[in-house]
């Protein structure tokens, strides 16, 4: 067929896809602004520009149906099913195993890690299961000496490789199958791709339990560097003091306003108010909290002796160093339900809450702001922090199960709740598979159950929902819609069939799929996935084609994030806890899309044959 010649509208969709496509790989431009602005963009231009030709008509209100579309709501659902999981602990027992099992054999639990991490991505969103394991597999690392590098990446790419093997694995999964129906194709069910997923998960997992950890290179946490701790200390004044005699606010301005006075003790036992105007007196203690080299300069400007807290008789010296007695260390990683998620520590009031000192932030993408004032920084999905404060701190906000703490322990939050919690995932996913009730069905009774069992509190739940997802959801599917109405999928899919014209059927379906896993790397997965899935459509058509097959090579190669830190959320986070760089992600991610597409363009038209019947 010749290549159909667009209107005007056509391409005004195919720039600003392009346009869309460019703002989400922009890291200074919030996802969820970027959705906005181009969905904007789509209802302001149909309306003032109406499109009408050919008796098919696109009206501007039909853009806003991404919203209540039936795939939107299973992926909310199933966030909201999974946040019940995680918050009831109900994932605990196993991860008490893998933890049990990792002391007695590191590489079979490496092994057993993966196939377990795979598995349940198939069922369940993947970040609560990486989230899970992080901490798990970090404590391993430290007790079998192996580096956690070596362990992370493999275990985040098994939850991926793992999630495209069902409908609902993913949301990109979700919405192929939920568009390929609009588009007049049969429904997918639960497990009628399961097998090509599973066998080329199954290599997957073998190149990541024996090749993956050797092309790792040994790399140490963005923050494995302790210091600058922070101690805590007492500064005695004594008649030659410049403090005797002043008033509080006189030292302040003497030291910069730099230190911090926790508490003035006078006497047996007497606790002097820390007002501005408390004149401080001979004798008195002043307990101070700061770095090393900050506190022997306030004793310097000062004219005090510094005194360890637990060791009042001795002053500081070389023999008789600071010591930070009952303090510990702690990562805190910012995940995506977090409360400091793009919130800055001063705003979520972090100090206050949880009675923790942070000493430092770094960034996915290796930018450091240690050093610098970080209670006004904005926090990213995957920013570490260096916390330290008391072991009861600590386990207070780890037991809360709402931040990401990686300390080398193994607690994970635990209810009596989390059987109940599991009976009714499994009851979703069961019914469903089983073709007894729809996916949409059983996952919407499912989060109506979780919330009246209060396995899930109301809170939670709004907190499962993410504000990013729900819109760049929205949106594509606004631009697929738009895309399919205007003709402009099947000028795309027609311009590609002349390029790829003497090539045989699975060839072309095969570079279909690469194309997916190169655009899924350098933009959002679903974005790719719901642009790519009506132009596979037209494809197949115009090729006289058996569509399934052209269908499931978008929604494989749209899952292969695997080649960029920014591909997926996950790779953010163990890309912060494990200390990797960006070309890792190049060093392990490339081989493994390379396997998976090979692999998956084999054995695809076993199982979907190419031809028609």
């Amino acid at each position: 067929m010749p290549l159909s010649i667009p209107d005007v509208h056509t391409y005004a969709v195919l720039v600003l896809i392009g346009v869309a496509l460019f703002l989400f790989t922009r890291d200074r431009i919030p996802l969820e602004t970027s959705s906005l602005l181009v969905l904007i963009a789509l209802v302001v231009g149909f309306e003032v520009f109406p499109y009408q030709r050919n008796g098919v008509e696109l009206r501007p209100e039909e853009l806003f149906l991404g919203f209540g579309h039936e795939a939107l709501v299973v992926i909310c659902s199933l966030m909201i099913l999974s946040r019940g999981l995680e918050t009831t602990g109900a994932l605990r027992p196993l991860a008490s195993l893998l933890s049990r099992v990792w002391i007695a054999s590191p590489m079979l639990s490496l092994l057993l890690t993966l196939f377990i991490a795979a598995v349940l991505s198939g069922f369940l969103n993947n970040t609560p299961i990486v989230v899970m394991l992080l901490p798990i597999l970090i404590s391993a690392s430290l007790r079998s000496k192996q580096p956690a590098s070596g362990i992370l990446m493999p275990m985040g790419f098994a939850t991926l490789v793992g999630g495209m093997g069902t409908p609902i694995g993913t949301s990109t999964n979700l919405l192929v199958v939920a568009i390929a129906a609009d588009l007049g194709l049969k429904q997918f069910g639960m497990f009628d791709f399961v097998m090509p997923a599973a066998i080329a998960a199954s290599i997957a997992i073998i190149y990541l339990w024996l090749i993956a950890p050797r092309l790792l290179p040994e790399r140490k946490p963005l923050l494995a560097d302790t210091s600058p701790r922070i101690f805590e200390a007492l500064l005695h004044i004594d008649e030659e003091s410049f403090a005797n005699g002043k008033t509080l606010t006189d030292i302040l301005i003497k030291t910069n306003r730099e230190m911090k006075v926790e508490a003035i003790y006078r006497g047996e036992g007497l606790q002097v108010s820390r007002l501005p105007t408390a004149v401080i007196r001979e004798g008195d203690r002043l307990l101070v909290s700061d770095t090393p080299e900050n506190l022997k300069d306030y004793e310097h400007l000062l004219g005090a002796k510094l005194y360890n807290v637990s060791n009042i008789e001795t002053p500081i010296s070389e023999e008789n160093p600071l010591s930070a007695e009952g303090q510990q260390l702690a990562e805190i990683v910012v995940t995506e339900h977090s409360p400091l998620y793009h919130k800055t520590l001063r705003r979520a009031r972090f100090a206050e809450r949880y009675g923790l000192v942070i000493l430092g932030l770094n960034r996915p993408s290796g930018v450091s702001l240690r050093g610098r004032d970080i209670s006004d920084t904005e926090l990213q999905l995957g920013d570490v922090l260096l916390a330290q404060g008391a072991a009861e701190s600590l386990k207070t906000i780890k037991n809360r199960g709402d931040v990401l703490v990686l300390d080398a322990t193994v607690d994970l939050p635990h209810t009596d709740k989390a059987p109940l919690a599991l009976s009714i995932m499994l009851l979703v996913v069961g019914l469903a598979a089983f073709g007894i009730a729809p996916i949409t069905v059983t996952a919407l009774a499912g989060m109506g159950l979780m919330l009246v069992t209060k396995c899930l509190s109301w809170n939670d739940a709004a907190d499962a929902l993410s504000t990013p997802i729900i819109l760049i959801v929205a949106v594509s599917l606004a631009l697929g819609l738009a895309l399919t109405r205007t003709g402009g999928a099947e000028f795309l899919a027609l311009g590609y069939v002349s390029l790829v014209a003497d090539w045989p059927p699975a060839m072309i379906m095969s570079g279909l799929m690469l194309l997916m896993a190169i655009l899924t790397n350098i933009v959002s997965n679903n974005a790719a996935a719901v642009i790519g899935t009506p132009i596979a459509i037209s494809i197949a058509q115009e090729l006289g084609l058996s569509p399934e097959a052209f269908v499931l090579a978008v929604l494989f190669g749209a899952n292969m994030s695997y080649a960029t830190p920014m591909a997926y959320k996950t790779n953010l986070l163990i890309f912060s806890a494990g200390g990797y760089k960006f070309t890792d992600f190049l060093r392990v991610g490339v081989p493994l899309m390379l396997i998976m597409w090979v692999t998956l363009s084999l054995i695809l038209p076993l199982f979907f044959p190419l031809q028609l019947p």
